[in-house]
């Protein structure tokens, strides 16, 4: 087994998905459900997560040159849905959807995709598996996919210690907190997106 390989992979993905900086997000959206539905939604968000990102590696640069689309674009399509979410989370308008059955949708969008399966974990999933050379290399990769999924499980799975000592009070503030930082991170990847094409365009003749 390359250990190398997969030591460099999992942490680099790691680093991307980063869980510990994921529970804020995560207890801003899911904090006022019940344990049992937290727990749900952490799964189907991790469940996601993995589908998307082996999806990507699979067929990720085929998908995108067939329809024509540059990983910029990908990059700040994921930035203006995290914009939407952020707004919502500032706001204080995401008790309504729960209560409408919305827990899902919270746990696939954007917890899923495009915070946990977003443009930066796709394009290193995809770079690694193009810089991959035999089968042996891909099972390792696969196995450092599965490895960061099932720490970031574990964090969500067990972020309902936190939502205990917090309470109903530290969850509010938490939610604001959560909605600022995805603010943040949406305008980077908004301007990186925008970087990116500039440079692109640029080098054109």
């Amino acid at each position: 087994m390359n250990v190398k390989l997969f030591g460099e992979f999992f942490v680099t993905l790691l680093v991307i998905v980063d869980p510990p900086g994921m529970v804020p997000v995560f207890l801003g959206l899911t904090g006022s459900m019940p344990a049992k539905a937290r727990n749900k939604a952490a799964t189907q968000a991790v469940l996601l997560a993995l589908g998307v990102i082996v999806g990507f590696a699979v067929a990720g640069q085929t998908l995108l040159d067939y329809l024509h689309v540059q990983l910029p674009a990908l990059q700040a399509a994921g930035g203006l849905l995290l914009v939407l979410v952020a707004l919502q989370l500032l706001t204080g308008k995401t008790d309504e959807p729960a209560e409408q059955g919305g827990t899902s949708n919270v746990a696939l969008v954007p917890i899923g995709t495009p915070l946990l399966a977003g443009p930066g974990a796709i394009v290193a999933t995809m770079l690694y598996v193009q810089r991959a050379e035999s089968a042996d290399e891909y099972l390792i990769l696969a196995a450092a996919i599965l490895a960061v999924m099932a720490c970031v499980w574990l964090v969500l799975r067990f972020s309902g210690v936190i939502v205990r000592l917090l309470r109903p009070a530290g969850i509010e503030v938490l939610t604001r907190i959560a909605g600022l930082l995805l603010a943040a991170i949406a305008v980077q990847l908004i301007a990186d997106a925008i970087n990116a094409f500039v440079k692109s365009y640029a080098a054109l003749p």
